[in-house]
């Protein structure tokens, strides 16, 4: 399973997944870029609030409640030194009516993130030159 990455000009470095899909991204203006696609760091942040999104709407849809009105909003706080992030808060709002016995629940599912336990126990990095 491999990930393919190319590079279509400027800094701008797109990646193709084995489904056959490409995530675009680029740099901002003022890094050299376009800022015609996100920067790497905000995919790698906006795959957090989606899997927890996913989780949540799979957890709706398994019980038959709406999902309208449900937002999830993702904040970070970066280090004082500017190297990385230290909290990740994910904030769930859950429209009126959502019934009062599922909100725990709601967020014990969000908590299976899949990606969220990567991160918690992160794999080994490997790195090769190869001709």
């Amino acid at each position: 399973m491999a990930y393919v990455v190319s590079f279509p000009g400027g800094v701008k470095v797109d990646v193709k997944s084995p489904s056959g899909h490409v995530i675009s991204t680029d740099q901002p203006v003022e890094a050299g870029g376009q800022d015609s696609a996100p920067q790497p760091f905000e995919v790698f942040l906006a795959s957090i609030a989606a899997c927890a999104g996913f989780y949540a709407l799979r957890f709706c849809q398994q019980r038959s409640i709406s999902t309208d009105g449900l937002k999830i909003a993702l904040d970070v706080r970066r280090k004082p030194e500017k190297k990385g992030i230290s909290d990740v808060d994910i904030s769930v709002v859950v429209p009126d009516g959502f019934p009062l016995k599922y909100r725990d629940a709601l967020l014990a599912s969000i908590e299976s993130c899949a990606v969220k336990k990567n991160i918690l126990d992160p794999p080994a990095f490997h790195m090769s030159l190869v001709n």
